[in-house]
């Protein structure tokens, strides 16, 4: 294990006075792998796994930092009491995960919080519920095992729902979601649950994904919901957007081609830069910050590691409150004229920072 410097990291745009970023490499198993700490004034680090063929090293790298400081900020605003850390397993072209590799990378885990300080990990793009249930013979700082937290995804859409419904409420002033236009780009684990609430509600929705069965399987269900092609689906003339396949989606430029309300989707860091932001908010598009909209699986997880054991009913009763956050973010948006990803980080770091300063 090798704790990557200061130096090294300040070359990085994402470097966010990060506490550590730790590297693993062994060779006998292919794993290449980075964790980084954000902060943990709250409590405890934690954040999931992402298991992704990275263009280079330095793509790895700035993955770890930008959603570790984002999970730092979703647990803030969250309030669940922990600090913020990421997970990257960075797989070579054509190389694939295997079960010797999980299991490295468990220990790695092992010799983080055995030498340097507490982080759990679990789920995450890549990293399915086999791949936790391996490592937790390993490792006990693996969450969303079966029989407690489990998949968090579900959750995650739970809390994007919720999170949908309160910025049309507050928005649009609609109570609720009948006859809402909703695209959803990517309907994996967590966008085909978020699809059974929209319908549920009676939303027209749309959607899209790059996996041509997982088209299949929500049109099997719902064959009114409508399909498009990923490139035409941000496009559309609907109320909200929302995306929950991978991040990096919107650009200064390329926001101009959005035809949306309001942006509400479960993907992680949608913006590519923060000023991002300040074009949404110019072309009079409304953006949910999207370490508030899926904080559910983060709640779902963390939850088992109550010393009373994992309860559903206090999980579920945790996310709704993500409504609270969404309406008071846009309301200091309006009042300050300010972009709502800027409120909400100012939000976050009041907490983060109120007791031990930056």
């Amino acid at each position: 294990m090798k704790l990557l410097t200061k130096k090294y990291l300040k070359s990085f745009s994402d470097y966010d006075d990060h506490l550590f970023v730790f590297k693993e490499e062994d060779k006998q198993s292919g794993l290449f792998a980075y964790v980084a700490i954000h902060n943990n004034n709250l409590g405890p680090a934690t954040g999931g796994t992402r298991v992704f063929n990275y263009l280079s090293e330095k793509d790895a790298i700035t993955d770890a930092l930008r959603l570790s400081r984002a999970m730092t900020y979703k647990a803030a605003l969250a309030g669940v009491g922990f600090g913020g850390g990421k997970g990257v397993i960075y797989l070579h072209k054509g190389e694939k995960k295997n079960k010797q590799m999980m299991q490295r990378y468990a220990k790695f885990i092992n010799d983080i919080n055995d030498t340097y300080c507490e982080y759990t990990t679990g789920e995450d793009v890549g990293l399915d519920q086999e791949d936790v249930e391996l490592m937790t013979e390993t490792s006990k700082f693996i969450v969303g095992s079966k029989g407690k937290a489990g998949d968090p995804s579900p959750f995650a859409a739970l809390s994007c729902y919720y999170a949908i419904k309160e910025s049309v409420n507050f928005l649009l002033k609609k109570k609720n979601l009948k006859g809402t236009k909703v695209a959803v780009k990517g309907v994996g684990k967590v966008g085909s649950v978020l699809v059974d609430f929209l319908v549920e509600e009676g939303c027209a929705v749309y959607i899209s994904d790059i996996n041509r069965n997982a088209i299949d399987d929500v049109k099997r269900k719902y064959p009114n919901v409508i399909s498009v092609e990923n490139y035409e689906i941000s496009k559309l003339d609907v109320d909200i957007y929302s995306p929950c396949a991978m991040g990096g989606e919107f650009t200064n430029v390329n926001v101009n081609n959005l035809n949306c309300k309001i942006i509400c989707g479960a993907a992680n860091n949608q913006l590519v830069s923060p000023n991002v932001g300040n074009s949404l908010k110019e072309i009079g598009i409304w953006y949910i910050p999207d370490y508030v909209t899926n904080c559910g699986g983060l709640i779902n997880v963390i939850d088992q590691l109550e010393s009373s054991g994992y309860k559903k009913e206090r999980v579920t009763k945790r996310i709704i409150k993500v409504k609270k956050t969404v309406a008071e973010i846009l309301r200091k948006s309006l009042v300050e004229n300010i972009p709502t990803n800027l409120i909400a980080d100012s939000m976050a770091q009041e907490k983060i920072f109120a007791k031990h300063g930056k």
